[in-house]
């Protein structure tokens, strides 16, 4: 009688597999050897409601504009204010780049078309700059 040492292996395993599952059945040796390993397992898919991106996007619009009308309603102070917007903005553009790269890496920033990527970038972009230039001037903490 020859044994092969998979054979060994194989009892081996179908004698845990009978101990732990406690019912008493065990995957076929077909089962397991029809497992891939190299594919990914399967994730939910969430149900989203169909607008999703719009309604983010929107919504970041609609509070960047609540800021930006607040920052703008006094006149800025004229000592390099060009200077500052443009600043503000790459600090914002920057704090959006950082929040897309952890987006991407969560696997999150998936977009099915290019104008909800578009519309969802700008938008972001638009609220971070609005919020850095509402801490900025606001604060009055940066302004002597």
């Amino acid at each position: 009688m020859s044994w092969n040492f998979f054979d060994v292996f194989d009892a081996i395993i179908d004698v845990v597999e009978l101990v732990t599952s406690g019912s008493g059945t065990s995957r076929s040796k077909s089962d397991r050897k029809s497992l891939n390993y190299d594919e990914k397992p399967q994730k939910k898919v969430s149900k989203r409601s169909r607008y999703f991106t719009e309604k983010i996007s929107a919504g970041f619009i609609a509070a960047a504009a609540v800021l930006l009308s607040i920052v703008f309603k006094d006149p800025l102070p004229s000592e390099n204010y060009t200077q500052t917007l443009i600043v503000a903005s790459l600090i914002g553009t920057g704090i959006s780049g950082l929040l897309f790269f952890v987006l991407s890496v969560m696997e999150l920033y998936y977009f099915k078309n290019l104008f909800k990527l578009l519309l969802f970038s700008i938008s972001t972009i638009l609220l971070m700059t609005s919020v850095v230039l509402f801490i900025y001037f606001k604060s009055g903490v940066f302004i002597a």
